[in-house]
């Protein structure tokens, strides 16, 4: 009998505990059931949490493996919609370790093909992902097979968290979402540290995103605690935090690396240096806490005299400037940077700074779609994040004509605020369903034309989702918020673009934190990242490439004696130039030239140096006209020696349109210290002259007189 009620124990006691098996089965499978309800009534509290998922098993999250290791991570989600990054007191657990293990949320595969279900749990919620294990039938060492791990995500409900927030939110957090201001400066003096009066702006108006300039970003660890403490100023959402950092021109960490910008890439003809470059920048700006860059330039500048955009292009090409920008594109995306492609639909045929004045790009639909809109469209197939606007009207495109504010006259409507632009051409014939951001509506182009209210409501009508830097919060938040309710704005509209902001958030891991990493553990690692030795590699392999030498009547490379002479003259960047030619031959000289041209004595200094070197720098069409004071002394150098000549242009390679006649001409491209390096190298022949021309330098009558991809070496 004894025995028999033994039997009959265990056998209860199985039962039992295939029941518990098949309910924890059952809130785990079928599309990711909560866990046993009977925990639901313990977070139904105001501000707790509701649930509890895995990150990876949201639709929007591009889930992932890298070689043999997947980092899984979690959200609670919470009563009114919202979601944060949890990642204490949770357990995770894998099905079948002899697939996967699991530890803290990191996979590694065991090295035997199959699939486990891994599982997290933070006692009261409980979720799952799939994760199939297979071997790699190509594996990188040969001999070695290496597991390829694919993920299989959960279904249902549960995991539509952005419609979920969206449905929750009010109408003025949604406004909130799409406005994106600068804080560069407060009260008159720069903002290099959180203020109590900006904080209580960002949660005032639910602000959804930030912009910082180079005022703001002084030193690794000031720059890292500011973004910190914007981070920490968000509401519910994470914050968008934003720059431009393009690199060459347009770079705005002061303490970071001073990659060479596009131009001198598009020299460089280098897809590799490209992704570099891109990887640099991503992973400086992530280890300070950026998760947005406001770049690449996309514009396709095939007008020299174009004054906003010049070197930041990467070319005149349609195609070398798509390819170059995708793979900068999926450097700064690698490091979980949302990457911007601008100025859309083309701001590098434009002779106005939009800055000051409303350009107009005039050329019809088959053009743009061949030329200035190629370079998007393929950024769009490969995935950008986001697109910026061009405050430039394009008659073709929209001949819609709006009474300016400035003066009563009937101007075009730029390209910002065109619906047929923004809506017609990005969502309907690109098929973007990424963000689309303004330029800065603190631009001319904008403000002189338009009152700040009526521009972000005609930008957000159009189709814009991100309104950048709006010219009073409390106006425009409150502008748009009437312009919803009188139905000027469709409620559709703004929920679409709130949804689009959201999932770019998901998309990059962009949201709270329940236990924020410590700030004191992110700037050791900052400062181990942003400036390192190896970035520093790529910054002068890519000045190395670009450097182009366009004119060599037989005078370079240089080889003198110790005891001749060179003199460098000069105005923008002559200290940088000397220098980098003094590294090179102790017996430099500079000449600082001025106003009214050269003294006595400058012309003494000149008449002894054995070579003379020309530093010129311009930006737009009259730094480099015939009638320039500098450009008139530069030629009266050149036209009274018969010693070699040799000019530099150290930004803009059109400056030798200026004077055709020196005997040597190497464009440069920039101005940072690296370029001015690979420079000297190239004139004393430590290294052979890499880059091609990626625009076509005109003659003063309207010939050519340097082609495209021409360039010389030794």
């Amino acid at each position: 009998m004894k025995g028999r009620s033994k039997r009959i124990l265990i056998g209860l006691l199985l039962c039992l505990l295939l029941a518990a098996q098949a309910v924890a089965a059952g809130s785990q499978g079928n599309g990711g059931e909560r866990a046993a309800t009977d925990h639901v009534g313990a977070a139904s509290t105001e501000g707790s949490a509701a649930d509890l998922i895995i990150y990876q098993n949201v639709p929007e999250v591009e889930a992932a493996a890298s070689g043999q290791t997947l980092r899984l991570s979690a959200l609670h989600v919470y009563e009114d919609g919202h979601f944060a990054k949890v990642t204490e007191g949770l357990t995770w657990e894998s099905s079948n370790i002899t697939v996967a293990s699991v530890e803290n949320g990191v996979v590694t595969a065991a090295g035997k093909p199959g699939r486990t279900f891994v599982t997290v749990t933070d006692g009261h919620y409980t979720d799952r992902i799939a994760l199939d294990v297979r071997m790699d039938p190509q594996p990188k060492q040969k001999g070695k097979p290496e597991s390829v791990i694919t993920i299989v995500k959960e279904e249902g409900e549960r995991y539509q968290i952005i419609d979920r927030a969206v449905q929750n939110m009010t109408l003025e957090e949604k406004i909130g979402q799409m406005l994106m201001p600068d804080f560069r400066k407060y009260n008159g003096q720069d903002v290099i540290k959180m203020l109590p009066e900006i904080e209580q702006q960002i949660k005032k108006y639910h602000i959804g995103g930030v912009i910082l300039f180079r005022e703001n970003v002084v030193t690794t660890e000031q720059t890292l605690r500011l973004v910190d403490a914007y981070r920490q100023a968000a509401e519910k959402y994470g914050l968008l935090i934003s720059i431009d950092q393009e690199g060459g021109i347009v770079t705005r960490l002061q303490s970071g690396t001073d990659l060479p910008g596009n131009m001198a890439l598009g020299a460089a003809r280098s897809t590799e240096l490209a992704e570099k470059t891109g990887d640099v920048i991503g992973r400086e700006l992530a280890s300070l806490g950026f998760n947005m860059d406001l770049a690449p330039v996309l514009d396709v500048n095939n007008n020299p005299d174009n004054p906003v955009i010049g070197v930041r292009s990467f070319a005149e090409d349609p195609q070398l400037v798509a390819d170059l920008g995708i793979a900068y594109t999926r450097g700064l995306q690698q490091n979980g940077i949302a990457a911007t492609a601008k100025h859309f639909p083309g701001h590098g045929d434009t002779s106005v700074d939009s800055h000051l004045g409303l350009p107009e790009v005039p050329h019809d639909k088959e053009r743009l779609v061949d030329v200035e809109l190629y370079p998007f469209q393929q950024a769009i197939d490969a995935g950008i994040d986001a697109i910026m606007t061009a405050h430039v009207t394009f008659p073709k495109i929209d001949n819609t004509k709006v009474v300016s504010r400035k003066d009563g006259t009937e101007i075009a409507l730029p390209a910002t605020l065109s619906e047929k632009v923004l809506t017609g051409l990005i969502r309907d014939e690109l098929q973007f369903d990424g963000v689309v951001i303004t330029d800065a509506m603190n631009m001319q182009a904008i403000t002189d034309h338009f009152g700040p209210v009526d521009a972000a409501v005609r930008a957000v009508k159009a189709g814009v989702d991100i309104v950048l830097m709006p010219v009073g919060l409390q106006e425009v938040s409150e502008g748009l918020q009437e312009a919803v309710a009188s139905g000027e704005i469709p409620q559709q509209r703004i929920d679409t673009a709130v949804k689009r902001i959201l999932t770019l958030k998901v998309k990059r891991g962009i949201m709270k934190e329940e236990t924020p990493v410590d700030v004191e553990q992110r700037l050791q690692e900052a400062l181990q990242i942003v400036g390192a030795p190896e970035h520093k590699a790529v910054e002068a392999e890519a000045a190395a490439a670009s450097i182009t030498l366009v004119k060599n009547e037989q005078v370079l490379p240089l080889g003198l004696d110790d005891n001749q002479e060179i003199a460098v003259v000069g105005t923008s960047y002559l200290d940088s130039l000397v220098g980098a030619v003094k590294s090179h031959h102790a017996n430099t000289v500079p000449v600082q030239l001025e106003k009214g041209g050269l003294t006595a004595a400058q012309w003494e200094l000149l008449d002894r140096a054995d070579v003379i070197i020309i530093g010129s720098y311009t930006y737009n069409v009259s730094g480099r006209s015939a009638d320039n004071e500098t450009m008139k002394a530069f030629n009266q150098i050149i036209s009274k020696y018969d010693k070699p000549v040799v000019a530099v242009g150290i930004r803009n390679p059109y400056d030798v349109m200026a004077y055709p006649d020196v005997d040597a001409y190497l464009a440069q491209y920039g101005f940072r210290a690296a370029s001015f390096a690979a420079t000297a190298n190239v004139l004393f022949g430590e290294q052979s002259p890499a880059g091609k021309l990626p625009v076509t330098i005109p003659d003063s009558h309207g010939g050519v007189l340097y082609r495209y991809g021409h360039g010389l070496g030794y």
